[in-house]
């Protein structure tokens, strides 16, 4: 597959073919090759994103408090929404990977694309302004946000897996985070939740909280 095809389908053609590569680009690749790879895109990709949802809910949805526009924005900038990104445009085609991470399925790894999303869209800002990182940012997430929006008064999984639990009674539940990948400008996190010293479920997220919660997400269910 060439760039250019990757290129029709984000809608948006790169003067700079080199930004577009090195979005690309991960880890392992850069290390074997002595190129740099897409963590410093990401980095900014991520800001990016943060900015433009954020710009985007104050705009559109005026009734929302500050507390749900947040909310509603960790929901929507998640490892979870930018994989399927990166599923609906073929990204997986297109990453520069290492023999290591080519062996052990690195294209299909949920992290890895979503943090090539970031680094594309970064890549759009540098190469040709934020008008056209922000409209390809919005084509891909309005959906999500509208969605969120409709949710945004729902109780978290960590309420809900808390209620359900002390039905009938107090009980122990801890969250302890087991495990922290990748740099400190790129950290993402596994986390487990126990009762009573027993550990129900484990989550993975791009934050502590993000992990929490998916954990509780996955304990409950597990409990249905």
């Amino acid at each position: 597959m060439q760039l250019e095809d990757l290129e029709k389908e984000i809608g948006y053609t790169f003067r700079k073919k080199e930004l577009l590569k090195k979005a690309l680009t991960h880890t392992s690749y850069a290390y074997e090759k002595k190129v740099d790879s897409n963590e410093k895109l990401e980095f900014l990709g991520d800001s990016i994103l943060e900015f433009i949802s954020s710009k985007y809910l104050y705009q559109n949805y005026p009734n929302l408090k500050e507390g749900e526009m947040t909310k509603v924005r960790a929901t929507v900038v998640c490892e979870k929404s930018l994989h399927k990104i990166a599923q609906k445009h073929n990204f997986s085609d297109f990453l520069y990977l290492g023999k290591s991470e080519q062996v052990t399925g690195g294209k299909n790894r949920p992290a890895i694309l979503a943090d090539s999303v970031e680094a594309v869209i970064a890549a759009m800002y540098l190469d040709g302004g934020l008008d056209k990182a922000e409209k390809f940012i919005i084509k891909n997430l309005k959906d999500e946000i509208e969605i969120a929006t409709k949710h945004v008064g729902d109780k978290d999984y960590k309420t809900v897996l808390q209620e359900k639990l002390q039905e009938h009674g107090d009980v122990k539940i801890e969250y302890e985070i087991t495990k922290e990948i990748g740099p400190d400008h790129n950290k993402s996190f596994e986390a487990q939740v126990s009762l009573n010293g027993k550990v129900l479920a484990k989550g993975k997220g791009k934050s502590k909280k993000e992990a929490h919660m998916e954990a509780a997400k996955k304990a409950l269910e597990n409990m249905k």
